[in-house]
């Protein structure tokens, strides 16, 4: 692909990354939080998951892996990089930053909990040889995810939403909410702009896949380039949220982004493979499973006390540029 389609490809999707956060936050106005925050991530993760099965379906054998290092490269983005820069720009702009510990920690629960069962189980079960599930245990996996996400969806939402409300204010918390005509275009909007987002990243990977050929880095690489653009909307909502002291919206849009992610993606995928006879590689290498226990050690330590600094979201980031590095140099 020439270099100027290149660049207006990647300046389009900007430009829709842009869109979809403007809609995204009319849209979340209207509804309140959490509600607010479940929009974007279910919207990023549903578009997310059919693109992962369109790829499941194409590419056979050579994309048995392709469900588990997404989910993997979602889950390091997410807990290191989104987290990472939402409390180093909020703590900087505000010194120390405040949230609730019984929502982000009840999130952390959940997300290590599938996280554990899909992503480092398949490599310790002995039913079948290799990173990999037998069928029974695909479907009890499917089931246990969509389980749990489920009963996390009914406690931010009903049982216990003001977990998950926002401890900073900001101005825009006082003015109206947009119309329901307004949020019904804005919500269009925002589909249409994802779906772009999506088809553009996709437009770019070849480009991205000559890249990585010709720096001699692995192709795993490919994978992870493709998860930052996908998660470009999200992460520029929760970076303005926290700029506007409200880590709270950052959290929920970034771990529920993730347990979206896996919540809705293992079931999905696993239902396909087992359907189309597809194989499916799950478990996760000694390395990679080894940055994911610190990544979630330190998550567990950050979100704790319900305050953060500079500090807490320097160490995600130090974490999240070892994951990038031993990607490329592995």
């Amino acid at each position: 692909m020439a270099w100027p389609l290149v660049a207006l490809i990647s300046i389009a999707l900007i430009a829709a990354v842009f869109l979809a956060v403007h809609h995204a936050e009319v849209v979340a106005h209207r509804v309140g939080e959490p509600f607010g925050t479940l929009v974007l991530a279910m919207a990023v993760t549903v578009i997310e998951v059919a693109l992962i099965v369109s790829m499941m379906l194409s590419g056979k054998e050579a994309n048995s892996a392709l469900a588990r290092d997404t989910v993997f490269a979602t889950v390091m983005i997410i807990c290191n990089g989104v987290i990472g820069i939402c409390l180093v720009v909020g703590a900087l702009r505000h010194f120390v930053i405040a949230f609730r510990a019984e929502g982000a920690s009840s999130a952390l629960a959940v997300l290590i909990a599938l996280t554990g069962l899909t992503l480092v189980l398949p490599s310790l079960t002995l039913t079948t040889p290799g990173p990999r599930f037998s069928t029974p245990q695909l479907v009890f996996a499917g089931i246990v995810s969509v389980a749990l996400y489920g009963l996390f969806l009914f406690v931010q939402t009903v049982r216990h939403r003001d977990y998950f409300l926002p401890v900073g204010a900001d101005e825009e918390q006082h003015a109206p909410p947009p119309s329901t005509r307004k949020a019904l275009l804005s919500m269009g909007i925002l589909l249409v702009a994802l779906v772009a987002v999506v088809a553009l990243a996709k437009l770019l990977s070849p480009s991205i896949e000559a890249g990585v050929a010709a720096a001699s880095a692995p192709a795993s690489v490919v994978g992870v380039a493709i998860s930052l653009l996908v998660l470009l909307p999200e992460t520029f909502a929760a970076v303005r949220a926290a700029s506007r002291n409200r880590m709270q919206t950052s959290l929920n849009l970034a771990l529920g982004s993730a347990l979206a992610t896996i919540g809705l993606t293992i079931p999905v995928v696993a239902a396909t493979a087992i359907y189309a006879g597809l194989p499916l590689t799950l478990g996760l290498p000694a390395k990679e499973a080894a940055l994911l226990a610190l990544t979630f050690l330190i998550s567990i330590i950050t979100l704790a006390t319900g305050r953060a600094t500079v500090l807490h979201g320097g160490v995600h980031l130090m974490l999240f540029g070892v994951y990038l590095f031993l990607a490329v140099v592995p």
